[in-house]
C-alpha cells in the first residue's frame, strides 16, 4: 500500500473516530430509533404530576444536580446498593432524603425498554423530562438537545463539592458555575428555577434563627414580616424535614415571581437573595431585567437549561446505555 493510501485511511479512521467519539448532542437524535421518546415521556410526567403537584420541581432539580456533577451522564440516579463501587450521589448532604422524582423516571425508562429497547439514555431522559417539567409548570419550552449516553460511576464527594448550597456567598456560587462554563447570566436565570418547589427547613433554620452561629439572629437581608413567616414555618427545635415553599407567591407555578420576591427581601434561600443583595453586584441588573420581562426570563433561562445540557457529556461510543437507571449494566 502507497504512502499516500495509508495516510489516507488513517485520516478516514480518525475522523470516524472522531464522529464515534465526540458526536455532538441534536434535537432529533431518535427521530428513527426511538421516535416517541418525548410523547412517553410527557404522558407518565403529565400523569404522575397530577397526584403530586412537586414532581414537577424536583425532576428538574434532578436534571440540575446530574449536570453539575461530573456532567450530564446520568450519574445521580445510580444507588449505590446496586451498583458495586459506587458512592452514590443521591448520599451527599446536599441530596440525601430531599432529591425525588426518581420513581417517574424508573417509570419513563421501563416504558421506553419495551418500545426501543437500549435506545434512550437515562442522562436524556433527565434532559427531556426538566423541559417537559418547566412546560407543565407554565414555563418555557425548548429544543432539547439529545445523544448523550450513561456514565458508569458516581462520586458523592464530587456531589458535595460541586452542588451549590444555600450559605454559599456569591464569590463561591459564580466560581461553581464558572467551572462549567457557565457565566453570571446562566447563574441568575437557572436560579430562577426556584420559582416552583419546596426546600427542607434543614436548608434555611440556621438562616433565621442561627445566623452567623450566633443563637436568635436571623438574616438582616430577610424582610422582617416574612422573617416570622419562615420562623413559624421552622420554628426552632421543628422537623429539619419540614417542607417551606421556594417561592412564597405561586409556589407551583414557572413564572418571573421568584425574582420580583427577590426584589422585596423574600427570598428564601440566602444563595438566591444574595443575588439581590450583594450591593454592586453584577447579578442586580439581571434579577430587575427577569423580574420586569417575564418573556425575557423565558428566553434566557430556556438557552441556559441547553448550555447547561451541554456540561461533559458522554457521547458516541463513551458511557452505556443503561437499562435500569440505578445501576450500570
Amino acid at each position: 500500500m502507497g504512502l499516500s493510501n495509508t495516510i489516507a485511511l488513517l485520516l478516514i479512521s480518525n475522523l470516524m473516530f472522531g464522529v464515534l467519539g465526540n458526536a455532538q448532542l441534536t434535537s432529533d437524535f431518535y427521530s428513527t430509533t426511538c421516535p416517541n421518546v418525548t410523547v412517553i415521556a410527557r404522558g407518565l410526567l403529565e400523569q404522575a404530576s397530577r397526584s403530586d403537584v412537586r414532581l414537577t420541581a424536583q425532576v428538574m432539580r434532578l436534571h440540575f444536580h446530574d449536570c453539575f456533577v461530573n456532567g450530564c451522564d446520568g450519574s445521580v440516579l445510580l444507588d449505590a446498593a446496586l451498583a458495586d463501587g459506587v458512592e452514590g450521589e443521591k448520599e451527599a448532604f446536599q441530596n440525601a432524603g430531599s432529591l425525588g422524582g426518581f420513581e417517574v423516571i424508573d417509570e419513563i425508562k421501563t416504558a421506553l425498554e419495551n418500545v426501543c429497547p437500549g435506545v434512550v439514555s437515562c442522562a436524556d431522559i433527565l434532559a427531556i423530562t426538566a423541559e417537559i417539567s418547566v412546560s407543565l409548570a407554565g414555563g418555557p419550552s425548548w429544543d432539547v438537545l439529545l445523544g448523550r449516553r450513561d456514565g458508569r460511576t458516581a462520586n458523592r464527594d464530587d456531589a458535595v463539592a460541586a452542588l451549590p448550597l444555600g450559605p454559599d456567598s456569591l464569590d463561591i456560587l459564580t466560581t461553581k458555575f464558572s467551572e462549567h462554563n457557565l457565566d453570571t447570566t446562566d447563574l441568575v436565570a437557572l436560579s430562577g428555577a426556584h420559582t416552583f418547589g419546596r426546600v427542607q427547613c434543614a436548608a434555611i433554620t440556621n438562616r433565621v434563627n442561627n445566623f452567623d452561629g450566633i443563637n436568635g439572629q436571623s438574616d438582616p437581608s430577610v424582610e422582617p414580616a416574612f422573617l416570622q413567616t419562615l420562623r413559624r414555618q421552622c420554628p426552632r427545635g421543628g422537623s429539619p424535614t419540614a417542607l417551606v415553599n421556594l417561592d412564597p407567591t405561586s409556589p407551583d407555578s414557572f413564572d418571573n415571581d421568584y425574582f420580583k420576591n427577590l426584589q422585596n427581601n423574600r427570598g428564601v434561600l440566602e444563595s438566591d437573595q444574595i443575588l439581590f443583595s450583594s450591593r454592586g453586584a453584577p447579578t442586580v441588573p439581571l434579577v430587575n431585567r427577569f423580574a420586569e420581562n417575564q418573556s425575557e426570563f423565558f428566553r434566557i433561562f430556556a438557552r441556559s437549561m441547553i448550555k447547561m445540557g451541554n456540561v461533559k457529556t458522554l457521547t458516541g461510543t463513551e458511557g452505556e446505555i443503561r437499562r435500569d437507571c440505578r445501576r450500570v449494566n
